[in-house]
């Protein structure tokens, strides 16, 4: 009779051992051939969301077969309290892990999703929020998954929040900082003084926008550094948004020698202004050339316009065509341009001549 007893708890133990090392090939099956079907399914569809769904479930499944398999086995198992509290809670906090883990997974994409519906239903949501709003809903995860599991446990949620209210003091001077950039980037987000992706600059820094977490705001330089800057260093710092332009400033003077004639000086100002006048990437509305100034070596004219274009490079460019085209009507009157020179005049009492020295 005991023989029978130890030969079918040796049975039970093989068919628990059967059937965890089922679900180990289930598991494989699901991750060769089931999640790759569903994959490609997903990718023909007209939305991504559940491309990014399947890839952010993909290693929670996965391990799910392994907890079924576990409980399942277990039940088989002699010797063992199937009715085991911690056991069962053990089972139900691993499988709210695993819920919570694709949900995590999925809003590292929910970026994506915010950017599909701010196109698709034109919220104007702003750029710079998105990625805040993304932080914010995995920081939530993470927290209400803390407190199921811990309900899972007959903690007591509540009087841990009561315990962190009485060390609430100590701890907000501990995070005075961390606390004033939180804020920071509430300030930054709320004005909106720039977006992921422009051209700003500060007293400290200059380049494009990268990322704003809780903390901090990323900023790429044009020297291929990323500066991290403080939310509350940058908030109250002097901003200057060049990607908000509308248009580019050009403005210089165009000095000329005194001996051009005075018709060859004005046709040569009419001929530059119709010239950015026709210029395609000139901005029409403000252009401004005229005869400025006597200057100590040369007759100036005063140029004022904007180009188009705000791109650095490209507004590089106009500006070269437009030099060259200056260049090309100056050459055409005959009109030299000046540099600085001084002119001596030595008197000779014996001859009464003069003699011009050129510098």
């Amino acid at each position: 009779m005991e023989f029978l007893e130890v030969e079918n708890k040796w049975i039970q133990l093989g068919i628990a051992l059967l059937i965890f090392f089922l679900f180990l090939i289930m598991r494989k099956i699901f991750a060769k051939y089931i999640f790759n079907l569903f994959l490609k399914i997903s990718r023909k569809s007209s939305t991504e969301f559940f491309t990014h769904l399947f890839l952010a479930f993909e290693r929670p499944v996965r391990m799910l077969f392994v907890i079924l398999g576990l409980y399942i086995s277990v039940l088989y198992v002699p010797f063992w309290n199937h009715h085991n509290d911690i056991f069962l809670q053990i089972v139900r906090s691993a499988i709210i892990f695993l819920a919570s883990w694709g949900l995590y997974n999925l809003s590292s994409s929910s970026s994506l999703f915010f950017h599909s519906v701010n196109e698709k239903y034109n919220l104007k949501i702003d750029q710079l929020l998105i990625p805040f709003l993304s932080k914010t809903i995995r920081f939530l995860i993470i927290a209400m998954t803390f407190s199921v599991i811990a309900g899972e446990f007959n903690y007591d949620v509540n009087g841990f929040i009561t315990g962190l209210g009485l060390g609430g003091l100590a701890f907000a001077l501990a995070a005075k900082e961390t606390i004033e950039n939180f804020f920071g980037g509430i300030v930054i987000i709320t004005e909106k003084p720039f977006s992921i992706g422009e051209w700003i600059k500060t007293p400290s820094v200059e380049g494009v926008v990268e990322d704003i977490t809780f903390r901090s705001t990323k900023i790429r330089t044009f020297a291929q550094a990323l500066v991290t800057v403080p939310n509350a260093r940058l908030a109250n710092e002097n901003i200057t948004n060049w990607s908000k332009m509308g248009k580019r400033q050009i403005t210089f003077h165009l000095g000329v020698t005194y001996d051009t004639p005075s018709e060859r000086l004005e046709t040569c100002i009419n001929r530059i202004e119709k010239m950015l006048r026709d210029h395609d990437d000139i901005h029409p509305e403000t252009i401004f050339v005229s005869f400025d100034e006597f200057n100590h070596s040369s007759l100036d004219i005063f140029l004022y316009f904007f180009t188009n274009t705000t791109t650095w490079g490209d507004f590089l460019n106009v500006k070269q065509d437009v030099n060259f085209k200056i260049m090309r009507i100056l050459e055409e009157e005959q009109v030299s341009f000046a540099f600085p020179t001084q002119t001596l005049h030595l008197e000779k009492t014996s001859s009464n001549k003069e003699e011009k020295v050129y510098n």
